[in-house]
């Protein structure tokens, strides 16, 4: 049976409440990296959330080397993670029943091509917030989005996050100056488009 109104209300009241299988399976991941001593940040929907863009996700992306993804992989697959499958990178903690999303240093957003922006060492960019988790700082999430949504045509999402984040954080236009010129008209044409009040 699919899932009525109610059970998809509920499960997002538990998400923005903090209390869904999602934040306890970024929680656990968070507390063994750290643990491993192993640089890492909290990337995607769930630092969206951190930066004030309040939207449901269904997974965990996280920016890692992969040397460092490895070594955890050596570690601890198997005991609640599993590789999605044979070679994979990504893998899901077993216990939350949560997809994890390696996002590996030193490769590309979006289309995975080449280009100016590129996955950054996580110790350049990370913030610390809710419960002392690092999350990718705000400029680089939106450079991370910018860049992808470019290059995927398949990913609008990100461009959406860009204006959600845009309208969050009250930033002004001039803030493409601090952002990857790569992606400066782009945040600029999304930065009119977060002016427009939306009428129901």
């Amino acid at each position: 049976m699919g899932d009525t109104i109610l059970d998809v209300a509920k499960r997002a009241d538990a998400f923005f409440m903090k209390r869904s299988p999602i934040h306890d399976a970024m929680r656990r991941l968070a507390k063994t990296l750290a643990e491993m001593e192993i640089p890492f940040a909290i990337a995607g929907a769930m630092a969206a959330n951190a930066h004030g863009h309040q939207r449901t996700t269904a997974d965990v992306d996280i920016l890692i080397r992969r040397e460092d993804l490895q070594r955890f992989k050596e570690q601890h697959i198997g005991l609640g993670w599993v590789d999605k499958f044979e070679g994979s990178k990504n893998f899901r903690d077993t216990i939350n029943n949560v997809s994890i999303d390696a996002l590996m240093v030193g490769e590309f957003p979006g289309d995975g091509l080449p280009k100016p922006v590129a996955f950054p060492e996580p110790e350049l960019v990370v913030e610390y917030r809710d419960e002392g988790i690092p999350y990718v700082s705000l400029k680089s999430l939106l450079e991370l989005k910018l860049a992808s949504g470019m290059t995927a045509a398949h990913r609008p999402r990100d461009l959406d996050d860009v204006i959600q984040l845009i309208r969050a954080n009250q930033l002004s236009a001039t803030y493409a100056g601090q952002l990857n010129p790569y992606v400066g008209d782009k945040f600029r044409e999304l930065w009119q488009a977060a002016q427009i009040e939306e009428e129901y």
